[in-house]
């Protein structure tokens, strides 16, 4: 197997040696800094010395040893270099890659402490897991970016004035976050899937990432809603090379090849499905991955049970009545009913604020107009997806679909 690249080290490896210096040095921000440091130090000595034999180890070594050097030198004050003498005198710790792996989760539930607000545990989790920017974690949640870094600010604040333990919680604590774990994996997947901005459709990586979270946490926590989100990530990303063309143009589902759709991540899911149903009623994760699973067992898209996808999301919306699950429910009930009824649906949605800063709603108008031979509402609606899209390949395929409708 070839060597990757540093900056390819940096992309794979960087939120794991990050996860295990902030249980090594107690403070995100010294962590943060010690990361840099680290890789820094390797893109000076690696070319010359050569790749060390272990490469994650060797950055987490010396990040830490860089983040004590920084301790030492900002020691002005007694009551601070009390505070971090053990620190200071600890030996260099032994480095078991089981721990390592197990530092993210480590991180992940310390971000999902029940101390910390909802937003502030979804925002800092995305942000310093998984390495998402401020504007990505921003447009994940349908917020402001300065509203966002404030609120990760202050919540790494909390975390070290309240001495929030760096652990994955005992059996008994687990229930308290597992719904704020399961949302930030969900989160993680969904900006794989498909990138909030940028020039890329997806992020293979961020998607792998958040489902070999999901089977860690399926052995630590095998609970139906568990078992449910991995569903549904594994149903989802088996549909990955159809979604672009060679080019990185979107495809729609309704366009896709799916002799391109990946048997073994559906054969899976399904598998992980049928496990979270047996185990009790459907949440929301496991309603969202019985409609992946519809769309997966159908053998075209005309073929697709549109009926039983309209009744799952009616469920799911009877569970988490989002204005998002109510525009899917839209489109599931013209597909069914006809456009002129699924206008109907989104017309009632015009009053969530949130929803008209979100360009797949005005994205959904403009094709259930166009479906319904109305031309110039179709056009208006495409301008205002348009306005607000932040992805190139969205950007480029609703300007086709506007080019389209202009030519006729």
């Amino acid at each position: 197997m070839p060597t990757p690249s540093l900056e390819q080290l940096y992309q794979q490896q960087a939120r794991q040696v990050l996860a295990t210096l902030i249980r090594l040095l107690g403070e995100f921000e010294l962590a943060e800094e010690a990361t840099q440091e680290a890789f820094y130090a390797a893109m000076q000595q690696w070319p010359t010395d050569g790749w060390p034999d272990n490469p994650v180890a060797w950055l987490i070594t010396t990040g830490r040893r860089k983040g004590i050097d920084q301790i030492r030198r900002r020691q002005t004050a007694r009551q601070f270099a009390a505070a971090q003498q053990p620190l200071l005198e600890e030996a260099e710790p032994k480095l078991e890659s089981n721990d390592i792996q197990d530092d993210q989760l480590r991180l992940m539930f310390t971000c999902c402490h029940p101390a910390l607000s909802a937003d502030a545990r979804l925002a800092l989790t995305l942000r310093e897991l998984c390495g998402l920017t401020t504007e990505q974690v921003a447009a994940a949640l349908l917020q402001q970016p300065t509203t966002l870094a404030q609120r990760i600010v202050r919540a790494k604040q909390k975390i070290k004035a309240a001495a929030i333990p760096y652990e994955i919680p005992t059996a008994k604590e687990l229930p308290a976050r597992l719904q704020s774990v399961l949302q930030v994996i969900y989160l993680i997947f969904n900006e794989g899937y498909s990138s909030s901005s940028g020039d890329q459709l997806l992020d293979s990586r961020l998607a792998d990432e958040a489902i070999r979270l999901g089977r860690q946490l399926a052995q630590l926590l095998p609970e139906p809603e568990v078992h449910g989100l991995l569903a549904l990530m594994l149903l989802q990303h088996a549909r990955q090379h159809a979604r672009q063309d060679s080019h990185g143009d979107l495809i729609t589902l309704e366009q896709q090849d799916r002799s391109l759709w990946l048997e073994p991540l559906i054969s899976e899911g399904l598998h992980w499905l049928q496990l979270a149903l047996r185990q009790g009623p459907a949440g929301i994760y496991g309603l969202q991955a019985a409609i992946a699973a519809v769309h997966a067992e159908a053998k075209s898209f005309a073929s697709t049970d549109w009926q039983q996808i309209q009744g799952l999301y009616q469920l799911l919306y009877q569970q988490w009545p989002s204005p998002v699950v109510a525009l899917n429910r839209a489109v599931a009930i013209a597909m069914c009913q006809g456009p002129e009824a699924g206008l109907r649906e989104l017309d009632a949605l015009s009053s969530h604020k949130a929803i008209q800063n979100y360009h797949l709603y005005h994205a959904a108008q403009a094709d259930l107009h166009r479906r319904a031979g109305h031309m110039a509402a179709a056009r208006t609606a495409y301008q205002r997806a348009l306005a607000l899209v932040q992805q190139e390949p969205e950007r480029r395929f609703l300007q086709q679909q506007l080019k389209t409708l202009t030519d006729e």
